[in-house]
């Protein structure tokens, strides 16, 4: 038993040490630059080195806490001469904060990074591989806020809004979940060096377990169960995308050095036991947004009090903005179910018209959710601005918090909370309810 318990030790350890991850890296052509630091506290790039492919990153930096300290604590003092902050050196070395050279034409590209998160951190690195960049780069956006954003909207308006609503409200709960978890174990990210972050935007959060593997797991395997059977479609094809799918974002966030295995590992397995305890609930759930008389008060209530509950970190980090908008996202979404459920809006279809054939493809289908599409994101993103613009200097008015620095005052919590779910909230329910209600006026349904 104890020999036993070793080996899962061993392999535990071993998953989860950032020699694998740099090891995978430099395996699909992701290299380090080794360079010295010089005495100002400057990152020049080696004799020789090929601008074209670099992405210059200042070393020794980077956010989570698992960076090592400067191998020259003197910096600044040698000719008396202060070291300029990082911002200012990423400068010198980029042209802009967070600008890396394209693999593919060797121009400059804006890097994305936080808004709120001052420090740029990682080592230089060149690219060697550009088809293997440019897939992960993709495979890690199906992770993001622009992936939410389009798809689900998307899905919704062209497709079925039946599997729309079931999927964010598995979604919530796979994030929500995630992120607090992430935040009750704090286990660091792979550490830098050996592992290259080729990408920072995350860097603030804790790194168990992966929420981009959490959502990679959900999302596809949830919309195959939630489809297959309702709609006409070769099973092994849906199985064969959604696997292609998970297996991508996993992968991603190895390449970008975000997550060692283990935090990979466990994000799917952790994923898989929330569809299963939440997947046969799933009628319930959808059929009390949608019929009981206080669903809406309910479910504003409960959304809210869970993110009252997430946001205990003695630190700030990118988790509790994502938390408030994702629980903001599902509140207004099954608010917006409820109203549609009452005024008649994107009626559920007679069960005797299953299952759904694929609609021919034509070019006034295409033009048509091209249509519905483009106006509706607009729609969201003015939502998003004006929402963002009142609620912001509303808090910090309520609470007495200077607003003069926009992005500290962002980083409070009672800023935070209210701005980040109020805006959110009102974008899931514009998105569900207004939205379709204006494609209905403008005789786009």
């Amino acid at each position: 038993m104890g020999l036993m318990a070793g080996g899962w030790r061993r392999l535990f350890r071993y998953l989860n040490h950032p020699d694998q991850v740099a090891r995978f890296q430099q395996l699909c052509g992701v290299q380090p630059v080794r360079t010295a630091p010089q005495a100002n506290g400057d990152c020049r790039p080696p004799a020789g080195n090929q601008s074209g492919a670099t992405h210059r990153r200042c070393s020794g930096g980077g956010g989570g806490g698992d960076q090592p300290p400067s191998p020259h604590p003197d910096c600044g003092k040698r000719n008396g001469v202060a070291c300029p902050p990082r911002e200012t050196k990423v400068k010198q070395e980029e042209g802009e904060v967070g600008a890396a050279a394209d693999p593919a034409t060797g121009k400059k590209q804006p890097r994305r990074r936080n808004s709120l998160n001052e420090e740029a951190g990682g080592t230089e690195f060149i690219i060697r591989n550009r088809l293997l960049y440019y897939l992960f780069s993709f495979g890690t956006e199906l992770g993001n806020e622009l992936f939410y954003i389009t798809f689900f909207p998307f899905w919704l308006w062209n497709i079925d809004p039946y599997v729309g609503r079931r999927l964010i409200v598995i979604w919530v709960w796979v994030m929500y979940l995630g992120q607090c978890t992430k935040d009750i174990i704090r286990w660091p990210r792979p550490r830098s060096p050996p592992v290259v972050k080729v990408e920072v935007f995350y860097d603030s959060e804790y790194g168990m377990p992966s929420t981009h593997a959490m959502s990679g797991t959900a999302i596809p395997f949830s919309l195959f169960f939630l489809t297959v059977g309702r709609w006409q479609y070769p099973y092994a094809f849906g199985l064969l995308l959604a696997s292609s799918w998970c297996i991508l974002v996993c992968l991603s966030r190895l390449y970008m050095g975000m997550h060692s295995i283990l935090d990979v590992i466990a994000g799917v397995l952790y994923s898989i036991l929330i569809l299963i305890i939440f997947h046969p609930a799933l009628d319930i759930i959808d059929n009390f947004n949608l019929t009981y008389q206080y669903a809406p008060l309910f479910i504003i209530s409960l959304h809210l009090g869970m993110g009252l509950f997430s946001f205990t970190l003695d630190t700030w980090s990118t988790s509790r903005g994502d938390t408030a908008e994702i629980l903001g996202t599902g509140a207004g979404i099954a608010c917006a179910s409820h109203f549609n459920h009452m005024f008649g809006i994107l009626p559920d279809p007679p069960l005797d018209a299953l299952p759904f054939s694929p609609p021919v493809i034509s070019v006034n289908l295409i033009a048509r959710a091209f249509l519905r599409f483009v106006i509706g994101v607009i729609v969201l993103l003015l939502t998003r601005a004006v929402l963002k613009a009142c609620t912001i200097p509303l808090a910090c008015k309520i609470f007495r918090i200077p607003c003069t620095d926009i992005r500290q005052a962002r980083k409070r919590m009672e800023v935070e909370l209210p701005y980040r779910y109020m805006t959110y909230g009102m974008v899931g329910f514009v998105a569900l309810f207004l939205v379709p209600s204006l494609f209905n006026y403008l005789n786009l349904s």
